[in-house]
């Protein structure tokens, strides 16, 4: 057991590239959201929350979050009691799996459901 844990702490030290991936996804989501005029929590975190402020940010984040998992996009809501009354917010987690072409379908689908969420 010894061993098989040394190998993996071993593995873990030198597997730079999957951490790596992670950070570029994450830096290129929030950077794209932002550029989109969402209201992210400051941060550099792969789980990066995307604000909902506000009286209707509860029934806001809700509705985008059902409508991007109309465009395949599965996100998570939450709001009052789980967080601050009027900080609604959608959480997304980021990872290494994510390719450049994800986190911009991700980005993309929030735009969308944003848009047809709001003007509704």
């Amino acid at each position: 057991m010894v061993a098989g844990s040394l190998k993996a702490l071993e593995i873990a030290r030198e597997a730079s590239e999957p951490r790596e991936q992670l950070k570029r996804n994450t830096e290129m989501f929030r950077r794209l959201m932002g550029e989109a005029g969402f209201d992210m929590l400051e941060g550099s975190h792969p789980i990066a929350p995307v604000m909902f402020p506000g009286e209707d940010g509860a029934r806001h984040a809700t509705a985008v979050a059902d409508a991007m998992l109309e465009r395949g996009v599965y996100v998570i809501p939450f709001s009052f009691p789980v967080v601050p009354r009027g900080q609604a917010r959608i959480r997304v987690q980021l990872s290494a799996a994510h390719t450049e072409a994800d986190v911009q379908a991700c980005v993309d689908a929030f735009i969308a459901s944003r848009d047809a969420v709001m003007t509704s």
